[in-house]
């Protein structure tokens, strides 16, 4: 199909993948499904002195756990590759040279000193923003100042140069964006970028319109940082003659810190206490640790779910969308201009959500792993009761072991509090009497146990709301927590009657104590 969309993600493996680049391949991907199109994955690896070893496959875990699947990257190639640009070198040089010999491009051989140099005298002109460009590269040491034969010698000697864009004086650059409408740029703002560097390497600007010609790609879709750069890329897709094909272009709203102000960096994330990236990251320099949504609880189609609204929402009120739900509503009309706030305890509030809706099943896994991980065992029927009666009452995953230890270990201590309002003389009977009725009784489910609980305290003439919080206390250690008759069925007679007979013994003992 010659019209397909077809988008890309290319970040660069310098180390984690930030949020705010996770949201750009999610909203990549939504926009090509939404239109039966392809998303690729593009490794942009020309800065080869700031490439982080293991931040390419870092980046392709992260897409995968958010189920944002590539038709074509390194790890999935399809006709259009190599997918890393390290691999492309050659191809393009040759686009450089066109460039040059077409005129719309030039060698430039000026040293760091010459350069500097410049920088001061503009700075002493009081020129604001010293630029290389139409007005000064008539100054340098360039193939626009050099004679053929000084151009030719230069080269052949092994001088290093680079080659440098020749932006036009006088022109009004223009594009259509297509979340921001007409931007229109004036040329002499431009400064002649470096397409190719003293390496052999290409910048981001060349090899990105490069790449993105070859690769057949219908829309540019990235974060508002690069909507300065826009106007080069719309310039030199005009050079190279690929005027007709150049892909829309949509700049997405910034992230911002929690409070609006400025862009949400992980500084941000270390001072609040979350986390910034999808998986957590170990730095293969320092070996620091960086959390991870995915390591902090987060379930994957919840942080999804949060992410698409972070500068995109439905037109209505509907909050909860799957990936699939996601990919038929998407539209790039209904992406936000301004920079949107991030907030965790949404994020948190989407996790609690969907936590709640999993099957018991599922998080009896999250159950299992976490006390395996501490040696202890349990049934996965067992796991999963537990988990049904936590599943409401917490955010993350790992929270039901840390809530729920009391249902596989007796406890250690009481809470204060409930013991202080709570354990009364005339409560201790009920307990006692209650514990001797239900060890040897032969069926207690929920129902059995509230029965004999409220027989007992008939018996003593006293109301549930003055022993409940005792015998909750007794069987949990705390003074809160899920239903107490469907617990008890979970514990089981025997293990009830146990533990209050031993809350009576040590409570007893602290209170005499005092």
């Amino acid at each position: 199909m010659e019209n397909k969309v077809r988008v890309r993600f290319a970040p660069s493996p310098t180390g984690p993948l930030h949020i705010g680049g996770v949201r750009t391949a999610l909203f990549n991907y939504l926009f090509a499904k939404h239109n039966g199109g392809d998303f690729l994955v593009r490794i942009e690896d020309t800065d080869q002195s700031r490439f982080v070893e293991g931040a390419e496959e870092y980046i392709r875990q992260s897409l995968e756990w958010a189920g944002i699947v590539a038709d074509e990257a390194p790890w999935n190639p399809g006709d259009c590759g190599p997918y890393r640009q390290s691999e492309r070198k050659e191809i393009y040089k040759e686009y450089a040279e066109q460039l040059v010999k077409d005129g719309l491009a030039y060698y430039a051989f000026d040293t760091s000193e010459e350069l500097e140099e410049m920088r001061e005298r503009l700075k002493a002109a009081r020129v604001n923003t010293p630029q290389y460009n139409s007005m000064t590269r008539t100054q340098m040491t360039n193939s626009l100042t050099l004679s053929e034969e000084e151009v030719k010698e230069r080269i052949e000697s092994g001088a290093p140069y680079v080659i440098r864009l020749k932006v036009p004086k006088k022109e009004e650059i223009r594009l259509n964006d297509m979340v921001r409408g007409w931007v229109m740029v004036h040329s002499h703002t431009i400064d002649d970028k470096i397409l190719m560097k003293s390496d052999g390497m290409p910048t981001y600007h060349l090899a990105n319109v490069v790449d993105d010609h070859l690769m057949g790609i219908t829309h540019v879709i990235r974060g508002e940082e690069w909507l300065p750069s826009a106007p080069l890329h719309v310039l030199l897709y005009k050079y190279l003659g690929w005027e007709d094909t150049m892909p829309r272009f949509a700049h997405l709203p910034l992230l911002l810190k929690p409070d609006g102000n400025g862009k949400l960096s992980k500084r941000d994330g270390d001072k609040m206490g979350f986390a910034v990236f999808p998986l957590e990251w170990k730095d293969p320099q320092s070996g620091d640790i960086s959390r991870g949504f995915k390591e902090d609880g987060f379930l994957a189609d919840a942080f999804i779910n949060f992410l698409s609204f972070l500068g995109w929402n439905p037109g209505d009120e509907r909050e909860f969308f799957t990936l699939q739900e996601l990919c038929d509503e998407f539209t790039m009309e209904r992406v936000t201009k301004a920079g949107t706030k991030f907030d965790i305890d949404k994020a948190k509030w989407y996790n609690q959500q969907y936590l709640k809706n999993r099957p018991d099943a599922e998080l009896a896994q999250y159950l299992i792993a976490d006390m395996t991980a501490e040696g202890k065992e349990t049934t996965p029927e067992k796991a999963a009761l537990v988990a049904n009666q936590l599943k409401e009452r917490v955010t993350f995953p790992q929270e039901i072991w840390r809530d729920g230890r009391f249902y596989f270990e007796k406890p250690q201590e009481y809470d204060k509090k409930t013991v202080k309002k709570k354990w009364k003389p005339e409560g201790v009977a009920v307990l006692q009497e209650y514990a001797s009725t239900i060890e040897n009784a032969e069926s207690f489910t929920a129902d059995d146990a509230k029965d004999i609980f409220m027989k007992v305290l008939e018996n003593h003439e006293m109301k549930i709301g003055q022993v409940m919080p005792a015998l909750r206390v007794a069987i949990s250690g705390k003074g809160g927590g899920p239903d107490l008759m469907i617990m008890q069925e979970i514990l089981g007679n025997k293990e009830v009657a146990e533990r209050i007979n031993i809350a009576i013994e040590k409570i007893n003992k602290l209170k005499e104590g005092n």
